[in-house]
């Protein structure tokens, strides 16, 4: 056989193999089951693609964050950390030594939580949203130690009026919607350390709502929550409602702002009778006036 006749028959053996090929490939074919509509394609491509099932567990919230106006606090008369080695911040270091002492000392059994600690007054006027905010600030600037600020006053509530922010849902809000969790009304601030929770709603059953539950699961839960956290409660005065005395047995310490020349010793030992059976309360005597034209403050320790 010759070259040429060679290379002919290879070449109609291969054509051969390729009709058998093509004619398995159509008995497959006829074998399968007919295609979809198009429209049932498209339904199952979709549905290949389509993303993942949410969790079942909703994204951790976060909270909101202010803004302090840290120039204006300081021209107000509040503390702030580059105010300079002033009187005002002097005094709030002195004020602030025993009470960071008695936050974390070893606790007797059915003693309250130390780190939370109530800043109250006899009356309206003397001077206490201005020491809890202060308060807040000095140990703000603790290098171990962070600040939860809570605006307790809910009948006047005066936390963030005087510190310029606008009003916010708060601890009312809290105690009243098990739904809402403390991140949505905590304000988190520019002062890393410094974290504020407003008083929330007006509630005709506040002082029902302080003496709740709630309230003592609430209070456990950020007294135990974060080790290094102190945690201040401005209150109302003593002398005018009846949350302050409700909400003083929740804490550990106490400090019964004194206004120089202006509260009287009646109101102060009434006061002072009304925080009978809590431990650690200690007396700021607010407004002294040491050299013309200054206000200090005085710390007594009881």
């Amino acid at each position: 056989m010759s070259i040429i006749e060679k290379a002919a028959s290879r070449i109609d053996n291969k054509k051969g193999e390729a009709q058998g090929a093509l004619a398995g490939t159509a008995r497959h074919a006829d074998s399968l089951p007919p295609a979809p509509p198009a429209a049932v394609a498209e339904a199952v491509t979709a549905t290949a693609t389509a993303p993942a099932a949410a969790p079942l567990h909703a994204p951790r919230r976060t909270a909101n964050h202010v803004e302090l106006d840290l120039e204006r606090m300081h021209g107000i008369g509040l503390v702030t950390a580059a105010g300079g080695r002033t009187t005002l911040v002097e005094d709030f270091r002195i004020i602030k030594r025993p009470l960071l002492k008695r936050a974390f000392a070893a606790r007797a059994p059915g003693e309250k939580p130390g780190n939370l600690i109530m800043v109250t007054s006899s009356l309206p006027g003397e001077g206490k949203t201005f020491c809890s905010i202060n308060l807040a600030m000095s140990i703000a600037m603790e290098l171990d130690h962070t600040v939860l600020l809570i605006d307790a006053d809910v009948a006047r509530p005066s936390v963030l009026r005087t510190l310029g922010l606008p009003a916010h849902r708060g601890l009312m809000d809290l105690l009243l919607d098990d739904k809402l969790d403390m991140s949505d009304v905590m304000l988190r601030t520019n002062v890393n350390t410094l974290s504020i929770l407003p008083a929330g709603s007006n509630n005709p059953r506040a002082t029902e709502l302080l003496a709740s539950q709630a309230m003592s699961t609430f209070v456990y839960e950020i007294a135990n929550r974060y080790p290094d956290r102190i945690v201040i409660f401005d209150s109302p005065p003593l002398l005018l409602t009846s949350e302050a005395h409700v909400l003083a047995s929740h804490m550990g310490q106490i400090a019964l702002v004194v206004e120089a020349e202006g509260t009287t010793q009646h109101a102060v030992k009434e006061s002072l009778r009304q925080l009978e059976g809590c431990s650690n309360v200690n007396l700021i005597y607010n407004k002294t006036r040491e050299f013309p034209g200054t206000e200090t403050y005085d710390y007594h320790y009881g």
